[in-house]
């Protein structure tokens, strides 16, 4: 029985190591979604900038220089916002921990008891509980605490800098696609062309994002464009308007 026991306890704790590189996969998707939105915010933003340029001058230099002046105010603002989040939440993070390391370095017992009552509160047994806290306590106290209680892993905390860079690369690609449609084709094709290139790229995000987040895409994708859409509608219209004030 002892045996038996014990080989369940192991499998439990391999189910448990099954979890964890199921979080990962779920963080890796949440910065791909992330990546998504960052883009997704790079086109609507440069594409109203650049459409209401365009609907006030024809000249190609003065577009130019406002879509690079959007693309660089808007990656560099995303990527601080990004930053001073992400940091928040990592020192948070590093507070639990160090709470953590004091309560198992000055109760231990009674943090192996917490443990047992976590892993018993999931549906499992108290003995087997008890048996899988003593385990993942002999194998590593902080990470076995910090997992169930805070879904925290010590060793694989968000790196500010890598969600800035993210950030800030994501919202670039996403703001030149409009820069190059407003840009290249002949003067009286340069709106509808941008506007026909955004609708397209704000449908791929939006379908992209609502299936990484469990949503239905066509609702997502709709959404996505009725907003791009009204936001270059309106810069189009004060564009046009402060141009012929002009």
């Amino acid at each position: 029985m002892s045996d038996a026991r014990t080989e369940t306890g192991s499998e439990e704790i391999h189910a448990n190591d099954a979890d964890q590189g199921i979080g990962s996969v779920s963080n890796r998707l949440n910065w791909l979604r992330a990546g998504v939105l960052g883009a997704n915010d790079g086109i609507v933003s440069v594409a109203g900038i650049v459409v209401g340029v365009a609907a006030a001058t024809a000249e190609v230099s003065a577009i130019l220089v406002a879509g690079i002046a959007g693309l660089l105010a808007g990656a560099f603002s995303m990527a601080a916002g990004e930053y001073v989040s992400v940091s928040t939440q990592r020192d948070t993070e590093k507070a639990l921990l160090d709470k953590e390391r004091w309560e198992l370095a000055h109760m231990p017992d009674q943090e192996l008891e917490e443990l047992a009552r976590m892993w018993e509160a999931k549906g499992i047994s108290s003995e087997l509980a008890r048996k899988i806290a003593e385990e993942l306590t002999e194998r590593d106290a902080l990470r076995a605490h910090a997992e169930i209680e805070f879904g925290i892993d010590p060793d694989d905390l968000t790196s500010p800098w890598h969600a800035a860079l993210a950030s800030f690369v994501a919202f670039t690609i996403g703001a030149l696609l409009p820069m190059a449609a407003i840009i290249f084709p002949p003067t009286s094709l340069r709106v509808p062309i941008t506007f026909g290139a955004v609708v397209v790229a704000l449908v791929v995000t939006g379908a992209v994002s609502a299936r990484l987040g469990g949503a239905k895409p066509r609702r997502a994708a709709i959404r996505t464009v009725v907003g791009g859409a009204l936001a270059m509608v309106v810069t189009y219209g004060v564009g046009h308007l402060v141009g012929v004030g002009v």
